[in-house]
């Protein structure tokens, strides 16, 4: 498979690149957890699997990386994230005329879900990479308010050595969820989904059986 291109991208609140595929009117945006940015491995592999497929992708910064080069999120920072999220659905919107997905990666993946259960409308389903259900080594904890109120389809994926929550715990977890939803576990894989170096497919094939109701 060749190599995704790219090209930087800027609207009001988004900062990003954006993958623009020629054979479909579908498109994502596609973003970040707390200690990574739009470049980081599992986001770059994941932008070209969907943009092999058929799917236009946005790759951007959340608003906490586009102030600050390093370091996680602050506890302030968590609403303005999730209205960058916000804004880069805008944007793509105007850039495609098909569904739009929302995916992240941990943190990311978080707010996404978060904004979703809120805004049940903004998009037609979210793809949650490494979903951070609790802090490592405190499983009561959970991060899983908001399922109740999910109305959106999502795809899990979550690694099966994941310290973040294990498949048991995943599994648990979703059936909050009222939304159709699937789990898709990548075997072997921690926190990192193994930086994006496994099937890919897996991922592209899932969430289209999971938007076509399959």
């Amino acid at each position: 498979m060749a190599q995704a291109s790219s090209c930087p991208f800027e609207a009001e609140g988004v900062r990003g690149y954006l993958h623009k595929s020629m054979s479909a009117g579908d498109g994502m945006a596609l973003t970040h957890g707390a200690g990574g940015n739009a470049n980081s491995p599992l986001l770059l592999a994941a932008a070209d699997a969907f943009q092999h497929a058929g799917v236009t992708v946005l790759r951007c910064d959340l608003p906490f990386r586009q102030q600050r080069p390093s370091g996680p999120p602050r506890p302030g920072d968590s609403a303005k994230d999730r209205a960058g999220l916000r804004a880069a659905v805008a944007a793509l919107r105007k850039i495609v005329s098909g569904r739009i997905f929302l995916s992240g990666q941990s943190y990311g993946g978080r707010q996404a879900s978060m904004l979703a259960a809120d805004e049940p409308d903004l998009v037609e389903a979210l793809m949650l990479l490494s979903y951070p259900l609790h802090p490592p080594g405190k499983p009561a904890e959970l991060r899983t308010a908001h399922f109740p109120r999910l109305r959106t389809r999502a795809l899990f994926v979550q690694g099966s050595r994941d310290p973040f929550g294990s498949i048991e715990e995943i599994g648990a977890a979703v059936t909050m969820i009222p939304a159709p939803h699937r789990l898709t576990v990548v075997e072997g894989a921690g926190h990192d989904l193994k930086r994006g170096q496994f099937d890919l497919g897996i991922l592209t094939g899932a969430l289209s059986q999971l938007v076509a109701g399959a």
